[in-house]
């Protein structure tokens, strides 16, 4: 079983720092059921790899696991796929090998081990018998580019078709401690089997390697179950702390946010000159399939439903209690069928990679982007740019100079609890004329409310073509 780690961040030697791991040694770790290998294939300034080569004893495999009751038990103990494959074997070296890189510790490099980097993983056989669709959901929902191989059961028989095993390519800019983390929860998921006994630590195992990551992932609750071997107590305590330690959901916090932003910006009405903004520029652009994002409560949408030009709309949001409102508020189990074949409500995160959002003529990030972390905007213009790729894309977004206008506004404060940056008009036409150009797209800006001929509007809009 063989696992490549490979960066091109400069000096690309500097991985060894990062594993622990000297590249001129070749090193071996004795482990329970065989053996692993460490090496670079390549080490130089420009591109590095660490390989990381596991030897499993099939006989080491049973001399202390309980035998089968009969000999077809016995021969399938020896005559498997366990050497060969990605699984709880490969967890295990992972942990033992490069644990310190795992905990994100580098003496030498404290700085780069918390520092995202270009990384590509590399592992040829991975098994999945619900096929390569699944290992695609898995990763690309954590911003990973995915590359999927299958194997044939044999080349010389290609009648016998394709077999549950696939070399995959794991490619994202991201920490090294993250990678590892993501391999070492979701290899054995993939696999859905573990070689050893699963207990009430392995609850706390998920948790701490999921920790920033699995309790947002649209398919943790796959994952915790077959992370655990299905156990449905421990499944269920996983899946309750899980959600316990989610950050608090945006419907549950938002709403008194959204009450004073709404008090704050009720005299220029700005949230209908916003939807007023966005609709003229949906119907500008021909748009008929609308993908809103962050959709909220379903305000845009339900004014998008009065748009007869618009034939489809999605609707995305990170908050379930969100998602509730809206389906109310929209009215949805009451529409005509046609209305309702019209809107599709989906949970998920606008910084994760998800296939179901693209297809879509233009998408709207209304009063959205200032909720994302500064450090996830990469993340967002991957998803949205990279993956959903709308013709166009609209973005509206407060202008923190005109702040300085609203009564009761204390200097410096945003306008939303919950914002994590407010941009100037500078900040945000220099934000998206690099994406513009990174993305092979033209961009154009528009004022939204009454323009101050110092502070400029109070709302910005960035529409972005292709």
């Amino acid at each position: 079983m063989l696992l490549t780690i490979s960066t091109t961040h400069q000096p690309a030697t500097d991985l060894g720092y990062l594993v622990h791991k000297n590249p001129s040694r070749f090193q071996s770790f004795d482990l329970p059921f065989g053996r692993a290998d460490v090496f670079y294939p390549e080490a130089d300034s420009v591109r590095c790899t660490v390989a990381l080569l596991l030897h499993i004893d099939p006989v080491g495999l049973i001399r202390t696991k309980p035998g089968g009751s009969g000999a077809g038990d016995w021969l399938g103990q020896y005559v498997n796929d366990r050497p060969y494959v990605a699984s709880s074997h490969l967890s295990v070296a992972l942990s033992t090998v490069f644990g310190s890189a795992l905990a994100g510790r580098s003496r030498e490099r404290p700085e780069l081990a918390a520092t995202a980097i270009p990384l590509e993983a590399h592992i040829p056989a991975v098994p999945s018998r619900e096929g390569a669709d699944l290992v695609r959901k898995l990763f690309e929902s954590l911003g990973y580019g995915v590359e999927i191989e299958a194997h044939r059961l044999d080349e010389r028989f290609p009648e016998w078709g394709a077999s549950p095993y696939f070399s995959v390519r794991l490619a994202a800019e991201t920490r090294l401690r993250d990678l590892l983390a993501h391999l070492y929860v979701l290899l054995p998921v993939l696999d859905d089997d573990k070689h050893y006994w699963v207990g009430d630590d392995e609850v706390a195992k998920l948790l701490r390697h999921g920790e920033g990551w699995l309790n947002s992932h649209p398919m943790r609750t796959l994952i915790s179950e077959r992370y655990l071997k299905h156990q449905r107590s421990l499944v269920d305590r996983a899946l309750v702390q899980l959600l316990d330690s989610r950050p608090a959901d945006p419907g549950a916090t938002d709403t008194r946010y959204e009450q004073e932003e709404e008090r704050l910006e009720a005299p220029l009405r700005l949230g209908e000159l916003r939807a007023q903004a966005v609709l003229a520029m949906l119907r500008e652009v021909g748009a008929s399939k609308v993908l809103d994002l962050g959709c909220g409560e379903g305000r845009l949408i339900g004014r998008m439903l009065e748009e007869s030009a618009i034939r489809s709309i999605t609707g995305l949001d990170v908050s379930h209690r969100a998602l509730e409102t809206a389906r109310r508020r929209l009215r949805l189990d009451r529409l005509p069928a046609k209305q309702r074949e019209r809107v599709t409500l989906l949970h998920g995160s606008l910084t994760y990679t998800d296939r179901r959002l693209s297809g879509h003529d233009a998408a709207v990030a209304m009063e959205v982007i200032e909720h994302i972390d500064s450090t996830r905007l990469d993340a967002f213009e991957e998803a949205v740019f990279g993956t959903a790729q709308p013709d166009t894309l609209i973005i509206t977004t407060p202008n923190a100079e005109y702040n300085a206008l609203f009564d009761g506004l204390p200097a410096g404060a945003y306008r939303h609890g919950d914002h994590r940056f407010e941009w100037t008009r500078e900040e945000f036409q220099d934000w998206s004329s690099r994406v513009a150009d990174r993305r092979d797209c033209v961009v154009r800006f528009q004022d939204i409310g009454p323009v101050h001929r110092v502070h400029g509007a109070p709302t910005q809009m960035a529409v972005f073509t292709r």
